[in-house]
């Protein structure tokens, strides 16, 4: 490896928590949103006892999960599938190409949240404090 190789492997489980942290605190909004109405946008106030009121449920709790790194890498897999069954039962069926058919953010989600889910959660989780030897 090269010397700027070698310096950013340094800061590697850095990056990967900013990545867990930014990409949950975006994730989080999507939960207010349909749950606590803030910011109102036309998902706002979704029941509930729907598709899209227990997906609201996901992004709430998992965002929050997410951004702590508290139980990091089951809670990147549940979000993750759930980005997955959004993309096909929600986007796929519109258009086979995810710029036609609006699923990019969801198919990017998931792909963000799985490698959470094998990569773990890097620096700064409170899985650390809570589970470590």
């Amino acid at each position: 490896m090269g010397k700027i190789a070698d310096f950013l492997s340094g800061y590697q489980q850095h990056c990967v928590a900013i990545m867990r942290i930014s990409s949950a605190m975006l994730f989080l909004q999507h939960g207010t949103t349909k749950l606590l109405g803030f910011p109102a946008t036309r998902y706002s106030d979704t029941s509930l006892l729907t598709l899209g009121g227990a997906a609201g449920a996901i992004e709430l709790i998992g965002g929050i999960m997410l951004a702590l790194g508290l139980f990091t890498r089951p809670a990147a897999f549940i979000m993750s599938g759930t980005m997955a069954v959004a993309y096909f039962y929600a986007h796929a069926p519109r258009d086979f190409f995810p710029i036609l058919n609006g699923g990019e953010l969801a198919a990017l989600y998931s792909f963000v949240f799985f490698f959470i889910t094998v990569a773990g959660g890097g620096k700064w989780c409170l899985d650390d404090r809570i589970f470590s030897k």
